[in-house]
């Protein structure tokens, strides 16, 4: 591990938060062109380590498909700070708010001003976007900030490190270690606001620590996404499409769909539609460049427990070749998965599988998908396919989810005018451009009262003006 990444201590910790946090009470907040400067920084860092940031991510993983990284990771950020800087000026500007008949002619303004210290507590699976991404709208809005990255991700971890180093002041933005003992110090420091994307678990232990010091977070959290194909759905599309959603990162993914709901009578030739659009991607054999390895042997091996788990309990499996096998094991490269027969007692149904298996569950009435996903965590992303408007429209009316997409998977993630954002045990709050903007600020609204307003009316001593006043605010109510 890199020594720059070695644990600095809780003290060393303390310092490096309260440097921070004296400058963003004792200097003026950051112009419109300080802020972009840290933008046009941050892009070049993105640019200029590009190639360093795709080797480090894929020796982390044992391999890492570089065009996943390049689109998921360093187009989405490149894009994401260009439409940043292109709208910061409009989005610092003070919001003209309307004026209630009674008030004028004052005037209502909402300021937008910087929160203060934002710390990232950052995970593993897409560690450059998932880090950087957050660490846009915190700087855009005025901030300075605080990264912990993964303990999963050491020589990534460490080249972000250095690249932040070298670009930026450590008052601006610092990365601390990665171990755990850090994890649960960070999460305890009174920051302005936290950000954590991670597993629901612990999510809760970081609401915790942060509930202490009443530090407002965002919790991108994950649970079980579903992806539901409607009977007038083209099944052949949405198999590939589901296909393709569930294998991106080989399912290491908070928002890939976990499990599909089909029409019973279409189960069995939708699941070999699946496998069959998962061979023409990805093919079958495991030195294929586009699949990527799972993260760790310990989460090789959870997935390997669910698989056993189902399999006990009398699920039927379609896949290339079993877990394992040799060529598969040794680069943890986990062989693309169809469950078929699953049933709620299994593991595999009740916990989020992040990894490349596939449950497919039949229903027989259209009410059915909408009962089994309501019965459980209300889940960060939806899926739906179909051609049916009105009964995309009730799936849509009668669930609630983080975010959906219709007739794909994912792509919803990527739209930089919407806000990304779970929703109960899938996490609060949101980011992504003018969101992410909004969400690391403080709208403070602002009352102009104007010398000719007849608010002194409202002073004692009471008498008949009351009267006239209670009769004018009845009227205009």
């Amino acid at each position: 591990m890199d020594q720059s990444l070695k644990s600095p201590g809780q003290g060393a910790l303390d310092d490096a938060f309260h440097a921070m946090f004296e400058l963003s009470r004792g200097e003026p907040e950051p112009v419109l062109a300080q802020r972009l400067d840290r933008l046009a920084r941050l892009r070049a860092l993105v640019s200029d380590n590009e190639a360093a940031f795709q080797a480090a991510i894929s020796a982390d993983f044992g391999h890492r498909s570089a065009t996943e990284t390049l689109f998921a990771e360093t187009m989405f950020l490149l894009g994401e700070i260009k439409h940043t800087t292109k709208h910061l000026k409009k989005w610092m500007a003070p919001r003209r708010i309307a004026t209630a008949l009674q008030f004028m002619p004052a005037r209502n303004r909402l300021i937008p001003q910087p929160l203060g210290v934002v710390g990232i507590i950052a995970p593993w699976n897409y560690p450059l976007q998932l880090t950087l991404a957050p660490t846009i709208g915190a700087l855009a809005a005025g901030n300075r900030v605080m990264i912990k990255p993964s303990e999963l991700t050491p020589r990534f971890s460490a080249l972000l490190n250095q690249a932040i180093a070298a670009k930026f002041e450590a008052t601006e933005i610092v990365v601390t270690g990665i171990e755990d003992d850090i994890a649960r110090s960070f999460a305890s420091l009174p920051f302005d606001h936290l950000i954590f994307t991670g597993s629901t678990r612990v999510g809760r232990l970081v609401a915790e620590a942060a509930g202490r010091n009443l530090t407002p977070i965002t919790l991108e959290l994950g649970g079980k996404s579903p992806a539901i194909v409607d009977r007038s759905a083209d099944l052949t599309e949405a198999a590939t499409r589901i296909a393709y959603g569930k294998l991106l990162n080989a399912g290491q993914t908070c928002i890939a769909p976990d499990y599909a709901l089909v029409p019973e009578a279409k189960l069995q030739e939708f699941a070999e539609m699946v496998q069959a659009g998962m061979r023409r991607m990805f093919g079958t054999d495991p030195a294929n460049e586009d699949y990527t390895s799972i993260i760790s042997e310990r989460h090789y091996a959870r997935l390997e427990g669910l698989l056993l788990d189902a399999v006990a309990k009398g699920a039927r499996i379609l896949q290339p070749a079993k877990a394992d096998d040799p060529a598969w094991k040794s680069r943890r490269k986990f062989p693309p998965t169809i469950v078929l027969d699953a049933t709620s007692d299994m593991t595999i149904l009740q916990e989020e599988i992040f990894g490349p298996l596939l449950p497919v569950i039949g229903y027989k009435e259209a009410a059915e998908p909408i009962a089994y996903i309501n019965r459980h965590d209300r889940p960060l992303a939806l899926y739906w396919f179909g051609k049916d408007d009105a009964a995309r429209d009730q799936v849509l009316a009668r669930t609630v989810s983080g975010g959906v997409t219709v007739n794909d998977c994912l792509f919803h993630f990527t739209q930089v005018y919407q806000p990304m954002g779970g929703v109960g045990a899938s996490g609060t709050g949101a980011y992504h451009g003018q969101w992410g903007f909004d969400n690391l600020s403080k709208l403070k609204p602002v009352f102009y009262r104007s010398p000719f307003n007849r608010l002194a009316d409202l002073y004692p001593p009471y008498g008949a003006k009351i009267a006239r006043l209670e009769k004018m605010l009845r009227f205009m109510s």
